[in-house]
């Protein structure tokens, strides 16, 4: 009997610990969710804030009419009015500089050095005491993983062979940022260094008076996207089907200072533009439309990857793009409605005379409005969102699709026409060689995107995430 009552009160206690701990685990749950039995939604573990890119503009968004709003001068047909809405972009202040575009460059040929740095470290050794030919190569060795190793790096590379592409030559790897590299060559530490920069740089039998020049031809970018609109509009295919792979030469054309122009001395502006520094704040020229798109996406990486590599990361930012030919021409009006130019004004100078944007005022007069080729990112005023140069200067590349009847069958919202098939894309704006007429903000214009031109720059924008800003 007395077992009995024993193992009885030893089963109710029992059953009574279960029941504490549940509810104690309830209470805690509740405590931690505090939804309190209500539809909440997921909380976010951090809280996004649009945060304004460096160097751009916010740029409101809105209905306005787009096309020409005077005569049909060329009486291309192309350009008919209508009435179209665009969503919020944050838009650079200024076309894409010299100097902003040669931060692009040395960032893919630094990273090319430290792969091959890296590749030819494995390859001699790990780099310990025990390694004679490792030597300097051994601080250029691959982070093993973001986390310097463990279980995930050992998974992936056991299960796959790679932390990312397969094709990559650093198999998803990470590069070491963190050690500088040596570009004087009377600091070289040893061959092996030597060997990998010697590799970047023309041979001897192509330079002269002992000069080494960068081999333009290895700066290279590869990149992915993935077809959104395909995938949206057609079934059946694996994912992977939609990825496409981009691997291009970034360096800037310099040569279109010469091929542009037949008989005539441009030779300085071919070998200074891009490289001198005189010419850092100007917009870089020679950059075909894949190359500003490449651009594009390592702005985007830059960005991300700093805020990845925070201790607390936040959220990654929307990527950089080209903006849309109507995007283009909304922030190029300047909340002016109905305007013929950037300023608002029929007129390209001022009440006092001086010419309000770079283009090439009368015949063979390229120097009228105080520049013979181009001038500076930052000159003239800004129209009225505070951007400069939406009229001469350069053209700019949109990343929509040239189609002269597309104003016809667009849609009102967002209109853009976004055909990979399409060869010829959109440029707006004018440059520094053009007439009045394709300084007009509805003028529009086209030039096939493998194509580098000595009047053609560019400027990104960036998706403005959260409500119409009024």
């Amino acid at each position: 009997m007395k077992y009995e009552v024993f193992k009885k009160t030893k089963r109710n206690f029992t059953y009574g610990k279960m029941v504490v701990i549940f509810l104690l685990a309830t209470f805690i749950y509740s405590c931690k969710s505090n939804s309190r039995g209500e539809l909440v939604g997921v909380s976010a573990k951090k809280r996004f804030f649009s945060e304004r890119p460096f160097g751009t503009v916010l740029v409101p968004g809105g209905a306005f009419t787009m096309g020409k709003q005077d005569e049909d001068i060329a009486g291309s047909l192309s350009t008919p009015r209508r009435t179209v809405t665009v969503r919020p972009v944050y838009m650079d202040e200024t076309e894409i500089t010299n100097s902003e575009y040669r931060q692009f460059v040395f960032w893919v040929r630094d990273s090319i050095i430290r792969t091959k740095l890296a590749i030819l470290a494995d390859e001699v050794g790990d780099g310990g005491s025990s390694d004679a030919g490792a030597g300097s190569l051994a601080k250029y060795k691959f982070k093993d993983s973001t986390s310097n190793g463990g279980v995930y790096y050992k998974y992936m590379m056991d299960n796959y062979g790679s932390l990312g592409d397969v094709n990559s030559p650093t198999e998803g790897r990470f590069l070491n940022w963190e050690e500088d590299l040596v570009f004087d060559t009377n600091e070289f530490p040893d061959a092996n260094y030597t060997e990998v920069m010697d590799s970047m740089y023309l041979h001897t039998t192509e330079t002269f008076d002992g000069k080494r020049i960068l081999d333009a031809s290895k700066i290279n970018y590869r990149y992915y996207t993935f077809d959104n609109e395909e995938a949206a509009r057609h079934k059946g295919k694996d994912r992977k089907d939609y990825i496409k792979s981009h691997d291009l030469n970034i360096y800037p054309d310099t040569t279109v200072w010469v091929k542009d122009f037949n008989y005539s001395y441009n030779d300085p502006m071919h070998q200074d533009y891009f490289s001198h520094q005189a010419y850092n704040d100007y917009p870089v020229v020679g950059v075909s439309w894949s190359k500003a798109n490449a651009f594009c996406d390592w702005r985007s990486k830059l960005k991300n990857d700093y805020i990845s590599s925070k201790k607390k990361p936040g959220v990654r930012q929307p990527h950089f793009r080209l903006p849309s030919e109507a995007e283009w021409e909304f922030a190029a009006r300047g909340g002016y409605e109905f305007a013929k130019y950037p300023w608002g004004g029929p007129y390209t100078f001022s009440d006092r005379g001086c010419f309000l944007a770079n283009f090439k005022p009368q015949r063979g007069d390229y120097a009228l409005d105080g520049a013979l080729y181009t001038m500076e990112a930052r000159s003239y005023n800004p129209n009225g969102y505070g951007l400069y140069n939406m009229a001469g200067n350069v053209s700019e590349w949109t990343n929509t699709g040239y189609n002269p009847a597309s104003y016809y069958v667009e849609s009102t919202m967002n209109p853009n026409v976004e055909d990979t098939k399409n060869h010829r894309k959109v440029i707006r704006g004018g440059s520094w060689k053009d007439v009045a007429y394709f300084l007009e903000v509805s003028t529009r214009d086209f030039e096939y995107g493998d194509s580098a031109r000595s009047y053609i720059g560019f400027r990104t924008v960036q998706d403005y995430l959260g409500k119409t800003v009024n």
